[in-house]
């Protein structure tokens, strides 16, 4: 059974389901998921005196049978809420998805977690039905007849009492590769998850396909090399790794007992923000979370207190930084409700990147403003710089791009 909330919101027992048990087994498993992603517990589920709270994590998260989908406070209804999270995860992740992918999945009947083994599954099989990747692998035997070439060190001493056998070495085009592996650990791991007939089905046929490969022990660990003989198999590593990542253990038997697919909103929308500036803007003049700066420097003029923005544009005249906040703006506010110690934050970098504009980036919302791009601009005291705050609508993840060209082209200060 999947229930679904937004963030913040709660699930109560008693509701559709959820009993006291599953509420403290996913909470437990929440616990562990926040150890693992070094976040603050309440940020995945918090125990209520009659439920869970959801924090400002999204996802699935699943134990023992009982599945919870959290989707992010954005407009819209959870169909189309579930397709602009995958988009923004597609964008993050680097996984290029065609305009008529997402159309032919039911985005209102399926959750997250089932939607994207659906993508991953119809796309891996399309791939593998033109043939698995393969690569030369080195080998070594005793063989009566010569292969490759001669090992003549084994051969005058282990078979110096075997002129029937020839020490050979010798390269074998195989399917049994690193790549394989790991595409096999996430088609086994998918299969043991889903519930729907079409990727039952789809992964089923994919085991198959995948006979001849042998199981990894350690998946994530395989010496995988993506290079042009494999790029259609690129973005299907890169799901794969999704799914294997967040797998645990349980230590009495050595069988998965849960599944979680979590995403940290904050750095989730940190991420499509950084790869979208990438794409807006010129190739090479977007850098994401740069280092090298700091606030201030001590007396012997060593460098004090490192800042890392989120991400900078350097463009001939000017520069500007980026940073994103995914937070609820107050528009009955004079200042927004922009925390004081986001703009400190903004007035550093715009002091240590001598920086003509500063940025913050806040999720559209409807109740903010009547369309997404600079919603107020401030300028910054005794200065010639100017804090923007800015909001991009990730409800349309495709219109993204294009709302940062303009805010980027907005004319400066």
């Amino acid at each position: 059974m999947t229930l679904t909330c937004r963030e913040w919101e709660q699930l109560k027992t008693g509701d559709d389901g959820l009993t006291e048990r599953d509420a403290d087994r996913l909470h437990a498993a929440a616990a562990r998921v926040a150890r693992r992603l070094k976040a603050p517990r309440h940020d995945v589920l918090t125990r209520t005196r009659d439920g869970l709270k959801a924090g400002q994590t999204v996802g699935v998260l699943s134990v023992s049978g009982q599945t919870v989908e959290i989707l992010p406070k954005i407009d819209g209804e959870n169909d189309a809420v579930r397709e602009a999270l995958i988009r923004m995860l597609a964008v993050a992740l680097d996984v290029r998805i065609a305009a008529g992918e997402l159309s032919k999945l039911d985005t209102q009947r399926r959750d997250l977690l089932e939607l994207l083994a659906r993508l991953f599954a119809d796309r891996l099989l399309a791939a593998v039905r033109r043939g698995l990747p393969r690569r030369y692998i080195a080998h070594e035997d005793d063989l009566p007849v010569l292969r490759g070439r001669l090992n003549v060190t084994r051969q005058v001493t282990h078979l110096a009492v075997r002129p029937d056998r020839l020490a050979c070495r010798y390269d074998e085009l195989s399917e049994d590769t690193p790549l394989n592996r790991v595409l096999k650990a996430a088609v086994t791991r998918l299969a043991r998850l889903v519930r729907a007939p079409a990727n039952v089905r789809s992964l089923a046929e994919l085991a198959a396909r995948f006979e001849a490969v042998s199981d990894s022990p350690h998946p994530l660990r395989e010496p995988v090399r993506l290079d042009r003989t494999n790029t259609a198999f690129h973005d299907l590593h890169r799901l794969a790794r999704l799914f294997l990542n967040d797998e645990w253990q349980s230590t009495a038997s050595g069988a998965a007992d849960g599944f979680a697919l979590l995403f940290p909103m904050n750095e989730l929308f940190e991420k499509f923000v950084g790869r979208c500036l990438k794409r807006a803007l010129a190739r090479g003049a977007v850098r994401l979370q740069p280092g090298g700066r700091h606030a201030l420097t001590d007396a012997d003029g060593s460098p004090l207190f490192a800042i890392r923005p989120d991400a900078v544009f350097d463009a001939p005249d000017r520069t500007i930084v980026f940073d994103t906040k995914w937070k609820n703006l107050k528009p009955d506010k004079k200042d927004l409700g922009v925390a004081q110690g986001d703009v400190y934050q903004m007035l550093a970098y715009a002091r240590a990147y001598d920086a003509a504009r500063v940025i913050l980036l806040y999720p559209y919302r409807k109740e903010t403003a009547d369309k997404d791009g600079i919603l107020r601009r401030w300028t910054v005291a005794r200065s010639n710089s100017a804090l923007d705050i800015a909001t991009v609508d990730v409800g349309a993840p495709d219109s993204v791009i294009a709302t940062l060209r303009e805010i980027v082209d907005s004319p400066g200060p």
